[in-house]
């Protein structure tokens, strides 16, 4: 069962803007923290930004400044808009929710959604 579904990828020119999606199913309460996390090819997963619940926010040193996390919680949402990119920004990006699914709580994982920058 899919607890996390992203979408909003794609490929762009250096300097353009994504905002990237990710939306927890039905399954899922008691959701915490919400945040997104990249790997690109060779490369370790590494976080980008979180958000808790009440919407404070940490966010990566190499995302600083450029992107910006928000989330709805009426939507059980997550947003990245990611501005001025660079082809260093190519990866795959993970959509990450601590919560509920049952009884069981732990992190969950979106399937991840491509974004390619191009020079």
């Amino acid at each position: 069962q899919a607890h996390l579904v992203e979408s909003g990828g794609g490929l762009v020119q250096a300097g353009g803007s994504l905002r990237l999606s990710c939306v927890a199913s039905g399954a899922m309460w008691d959701i915490n923290d919400m945040g997104w996390y990249r790997q690109a090819p060779g490369k370790q997963r590494e976080l980008v930004a979180t958000i808790s619940r009440a919407g404070s926010t940490n966010y990566a040193d190499s995302a600083k400044g450029r992107f910006t996390i928000s989330r709805d919680n009426t939507k059980n949402t997550v947003y990245l808009q990611m501005n001025s990119l660079e082809p260093e920004d190519t990866a795959v990006y993970y959509c990450t929710a601590r919560g509920m699914s049952g009884f069981r709580r732990g992190d969950y994982w979106g399937q991840g959604t491509q974004v390619t920058v191009s020079s």
